[in-house]
């Protein structure tokens, strides 16, 4: 299979405190995996250190071979690298479907298209593809501030997928999500990867989310990497019922 990410001995400092420390591990093309660990162990700075938010302290990222250590978020994201925040990053005096041609000029399209071009960026069909694929077509004319909080988290997944990126990072997609909201945002990220092949990660406090939705987990304790396989073998992990898990 093709490895869409490699990370290779990733280090990042801050002054005396190391955050993360000698993480390795890859994605390969079409694969969920999932990141977890206690708060503090360096979840979000590995995030950011791979998205160009911060430039590691030493070591190596790859994007389907290429390294790209180092790179300004905007050249990770021209590379078709896609993200959400753990904070929602819609924009809640635009409409839904507002939000997701955004969302596709920002992947796509730079300052002269959004000048020039049509007033959709050529993205209004895309748009209307993502809408009905996540269930927002009863919504795709409402703003999105008027949306409940779950139902902006959907909006939010969907903005990432927009131009069908080769990799998207979902920063606790599920925190604050009602149950009900959840299951459907968990249905339809396992429906996009596997209809359409999506490639994601997935960083996230809800253990049973992610063990239901991921192919493979990944788990951090303290900067490093304590255990890595499939849901079934990190749950039985010792090392991992004990740093993480508590039972």
């Amino acid at each position: 299979m093709t490895r869409v990410l490699e990370v290779s001995d990733l280090h990042k400092s801050f002054g005396g405190i190391t955050a993360v420390d000698g993480v390795s591990f890859h994605v390969e093309q079409g694969e969920i995996l999932g990141i977890i660990g206690p708060n503090g162990c360096g979840k979000s700075t590995l995030f950011n250190c791979i998205l160009g938010q911060l430039k590691p302290s030493r070591g190596e990222v790859k994007l389907d071979g290429e390294v790209v250590t180092g790179l300004k978020p905007h050249e990770i994201n021209r590379r078709g690298v896609s993200r959400t925040f753990q904070l929602l990053q819609v924009f809640p005096q635009l409409s839904v479907r507002e939000n997701l041609i955004l969302a596709g000029q920002e992947h796509q399209g730079g300052m002269l298209s959004r000048l020039v071009g049509p007033r959709d960026a050529g993205l209004g069909d895309v748009a209307e593809q993502m809408i009905g694929f996540f269930n927002l077509g009863h919504l795709a004319d409402e703003m999105a501030g008027g949306l409940s909080y779950g139902q902006q988290k959907l909006l939010d997944a969907a903005m990432a997928f927009m131009g069908g990126p080769r990799l998207v990072l979902l920063d606790e997609p599920a925190g604050g999500v009602n149950l009900t909201m959840l299951a459907d945002l968990k249905q339809r990220l396992a429906a996009i990867n596997a209809e359409q092949g999506a490639t994601f990660v997935v960083i996230e406090h809800n253990m049973d989310f992610v063990m239901s939705l991921c192919t493979r987990v990944l788990v951090l304790a303290e900067g490093r990497v304590l255990a890595e396989g499939t849901p079934a073998e990190v749950r039985a992990d010792a090392n991992v019922i004990a740093a993480y898990l508590g039972h």
